[in-house]
């Protein structure tokens, strides 16, 4: 197992490098215990017994969990797909500028679709770089001499691809933002870094709450003319750019803004296609920790923070992905058969998508509750 062998420059590379459990093992050992001192994870003793017919560690000391593998502490933890599965699942989501469905990884790897599904939410867990940039992240963005972006966009269907009835309902309401998701940006010119973050409305509150919280005082904050920016001048050097005169006014502009904007709806649109409101925070990670890291060369997975910097060893947050996930769709299955909870004889599909037979939308809400106690079960 030599680390210093040569590294995997591409795709093809990395699928025949990593098909070598030698490999792999040498991969996540360089990476976990950079030292090459491996440590059990239970009670930290550094004189664990390696056992080479099931490439795994044994602890000396007594106690529960004595056997370790590399998976262990890491987001691979509790997945039976081996790891040349995730390693190359994670350098496909990393590599692909639009992102990769999880369609498409299924058939790349070999796995169904609904594991795909799960892997490719686990990586993302891993992608949020809650210490390295993202929003909440101890450190502030600019200073005195630093030039920041603002601006914010809306995520939805459109208007034009509406029913003629529909859209008419929409627009009399207040244009064509109600009904969709509101993401807001900040984009830091020196070091090309973007926080991105989905936030509830963008009214004046929610939006200099989160540029006070997220740029240093006195920055140059620019933003175009909306009203939830007219207060920044106190704190800031705040100017604003028109887009009904122009989109540029000397170095006054958005427009890296938009081209991260850009990059996010067309993996949204194009790849991802329907993306639920509560899983849409994971794939604005995504896009910008792909974003962020661009410049940083042909090791997407060795800069990906999913094998250190993310353990799931307590397996909460893995929970909680699937409480999420089950939370969300009970709440569109209550939303969308208010009016189809009985039952039917030949059955019928509603309007999410969901086939309607003998059984009534209650008992598919039961179902599903069912498997998540089972999932949670299973992470026990």
């Amino acid at each position: 197992m030599d680390s210093k062998r040569q590294k995997p420059k591409t795709l093809q590379q990395a699928i025949v490098h990593f098909s070598d459990p030698d490999n792999v093992l040498a991969y996540m050992i360089r990476l976990r215990w950079p030292n090459g001192v491996v440590v059990c994870p239970t009670c930290g003793r550094t004189d664990s017994v390696f056992l080479k017919n099931q490439y795994k560690w044994q602890c000396k000391a007594v106690h529960h969990h004595r056997q370790f593998s590399a998976k262990v502490g890491t987001i691979f933890e509790d997945s039976p797909i081996p790891l040349d599965k995730w390693l190359v699942a994670v350098w496909m989501l990393c590599n692909c500028k639009n992102g990769v469905s999880s369609y498409e990884l299924a058939k790349a790897i070999g796995v169904t679709q609904k594991s795909a599904w799960f892997m490719m939410h686990r990586i993302r867990l891993g992608l949020q770089e809650k210490s390295k940039g993202s929003f909440g992240a101890p450190t502030k963005i600019g200073g005195p001499d630093s030039e920041v972006e603002v601006d914010e966009t809306f995520i939805g269907g459109k208007l034009k691809n509406m029913h003629a009835d529909r859209r008419a309902r929409w627009e009399a309401k207040r244009g064509g933002a109600v009904g969709k998701t509101a993401v807001m940006g900040l984009l830091d010119r020196d070091v090309r870094k973007v926080r991105a973050k989905v936030v509830p409305n963008v009214k004046r509150d929610t939006l200099q709450a989160e540029v006070l919280k997220e740029v240093k005082y006195g920055t140059k904050v620019y933003t175009d003319d909306a009203v939830g920016y007219d207060k920044l001048h106190h704190r800031f050097v705040h100017e604003v750019v028109n887009k009904t005169v122009s989109y540029v006014r000397g170095r006054v502009h958005v427009n890296g803004m938009e081209n991260f904007w850009s990059l996010l709806k067309r993996g949204l649109n194009g790849t991802y296609v329907a993306v639920e409101p509560f899983h849409l925070f994971r794939y604005v990670d995504e896009q910008v920790f792909r974003y962020n890291n661009r410049k940083d060369g042909d090791q997407p997975s060795e800069r990906c923070p999913t094998i250190r910097d993310c353990p799931i060893s307590d397996r909460q947050q893995a929970l909680n992905l699937c409480r999420t996930h089950w939370q969300g769709r009970r709440n569109e299955f209550l939303v969308r058969t208010a009016g189809s909870a009985g039952r039917s004889r030949k059955g019928r599909y509603n309007s999410f998508g969901l086939y309607f037979g003998r059984s009534s939308a209650i008992d598919q809400i039961a179902r599903v509750k069912v498997s998540f106690r089972v999932y949670q079960w299973v992470l026990r």
